[in-house]
């Protein structure tokens, strides 16, 4: 419940600083946050972790409760290794593990697999129901591919995390659902140890 409790407050706080900017507060900076797989994933574990925690407190999670919870721990796990893998080295670490990106790109997601792996064994972690992780990085993949590459110029996103470098789209894409699909195979394994 402790390492739940953290996992959602950590990232309130984190997103409540996205709300920020040299004027003040401004709501359509929290807004436009939500663009990025990021904060939407480590929003999403937040929140799963909030609904585990009260409900193991009343007694029992239910098994969407304790899936969710997964599903989750697989989105900010991809969201981890994609900054140490692809962003870190593109970007610069400095840029990417400073200030809220620490708790974003790195605290959060440990905190999410050491609580499911290790100290939430509720229910069996079958394959097919494993990759069930891998539909966080499938859906925000389709939206990303139609707000950079497909979308009408006027409407578009930058390209931020460099996937459509040199028109080279199809080979990010597929390298984010063979990474997504490795790292619902090795939470599984990890929950299985």
């Amino acid at each position: 419940m402790i390492l739940n409790w953290l996992l959602f407050l950590g990232t309130a706080v984190s997103y409540a600083a996205c709300f920020r900017s040299e004027e003040g507060w401004s709501v359509k900076n929290g807004l436009a946050a939500l663009r990025f797989y990021t904060l939407l994933s480590n929003l999403f574990c937040a929140a799963a972790a909030l609904a585990f925690a009260l409900a193991a407190r009343s007694g029992a999670v239910p098994h969407g409760i304790w899936l969710a919870k997964y599903v989750g721990t697989a989105a900010v796990t991809v969201t981890m290794i994609t900054v140490l893998v692809f962003l870190g080295p593109a970007l610069g670490y400095k840029s990417q593990l400073s200030g809220f990106g620490l708790w974003l790109h790195l605290i959060g997601p440990l905190l999410a697999i050491v609580s499911f792996c290790f100290f939430e064994r509720l229910y069996p972690l079958p394959l097919p129901l494993a990759l069930s992780g891998l539909l966080p990085v499938v859906l925000y993949g389709l939206v990303y591919l139609y707000k950079v590459v497909l979308c009408p110029e006027e409407k578009r996103w930058e390209d931020f995390y460099g996937y459509n470098k040199d028109g080279k789209w199809q080979i990010a894409f597929a390298a984010m659902m063979i990474g997504g699909a490795l790292v619902c195979l090795l939470l599984r394994l990890l929950y299985r140890l």
